[in-house]
């Protein structure tokens, strides 16, 4: 399929969705991101039907280990296509730089802080600072938790939870989505069992008004295939906390390759009512990024 082609079936997909009613947010994106160029990006979202997408810009210390462009990348790309994507801002742990830089394209126009993956506690000084500075900004954070990697110790994000109630945080990746599952082994990063309910994933979106399920890329897509019969309930229960996000670097936006698009595709097959759909492709994160509907 040539690029024009591409390009040509994207627009007429993304039609499609919307002259059904129906719009999808993707809360989580990546540009350049495994090689992936810009423009094959946008003719990716443009496939799978997304009306807009969040940018999520890599740290300039740490970077993303897929090599997702930074800051100025993304902020590039939401002014050259303002009507398709917005933009969150990013730093690592940095005494001198986190701070400084987050505020720096807040200021500019970026909706929330993410995604950060840092090598650090779930509650450390650094995830601290960074809750503050969304706190005092208005802002939501979006997290990626890996055990022993990124976000470590997810048992003790109760902590940041409880002390910073007024900020949204969006869990996302292989450790929040294992733990749906009570019984997960921490190591095991993409179980294949059926669901033992009550895990601490499920405690934090029932427990915390602030927490909210970014459901995108491998994990996410796993935990809705792993046992569909939780999946259903798990969908219904959070309704009002799940948000729809792709994190795939595919360059086509269908079929098997693009996690993406089997997602939306579980997604409203799973999904106990049109409207608790709706929820999880457009109205959860409207609200919580605080867009226009």
């Amino acid at each position: 399929m040539t690029r024009r082609n591409l390009l040509f079936t994207g627009v007429a997909a993304a039609a499609g969705a919307q002259s059904a009613g129906e719009r999808i947010l993707d809360l989580h994106q990546h540009s350049p991101y495994s090689g992936r160029t810009d423009d094959e990006m946008v003719a990716h979202q443009e496939r799978m039907g997304i009306f807009k997408s969040v940018l999520l810009p890599a740290g300039a210390r740490y970077g993303l280990a897929a090599g997702a462009g930074g800051n100025d990348i993304c902020y590039a790309l939401v002014k050259k296509y303002p009507q398709k994507f917005v933009f969150f801002a990013n730093e690592g742990p940095s005494p001198d730089e986190t701070k400084a830089v987050i505020e720096k394209y807040l200021k500019l126009g970026a909706i929330g802080i993410g995604e950060q993956k840092f090598p650090v506690d779930s509650d450390s000084t650094h995830v601290h600072l960074v809750a503050q500075i969304a706190r005092d900004h208005k802002v939501p954070v979006l997290l990626h938790f890996e055990h022993n990697t990124y976000n470590i110790a997810f048992q003790r994000f109760y902590r940041i939870l409880e002390k910073y109630p007024t900020v949204n945080f969006i869990g996302h990746a292989q450790t929040f989505w294992g733990n749906i599952d009570k019984d997960l082994s921490q190591e095991v990063l993409y179980p294949r069992t059926k669901v033992t309910p009550g895990g601490i994933t499920d405690v934090y979106l029932r427990n915390y008004e602030n927490m909210y399920a970014d459901m995108s890329a491998g994990s996410g897509l796993n935990a809705m295939l792993r046992d569909e019969e939780h999946a259903r309930g798990f969908l219904e229960r959070h309704q009002n906390k799940l948000i729809y996000g792709s994190d795939c670097s595919d360059p086509v936006g269908h079929g098997d390759r693009c996690s993406g698009s089997k997602q939306i595709e579980t997604i409203r097959r799973l999904s106990p009512h049109p409207s608790v759909t709706r929820k999880i492709f457009w109205e959860n994160g409207v609200r919580v990024l605080g867009l226009r509907g």
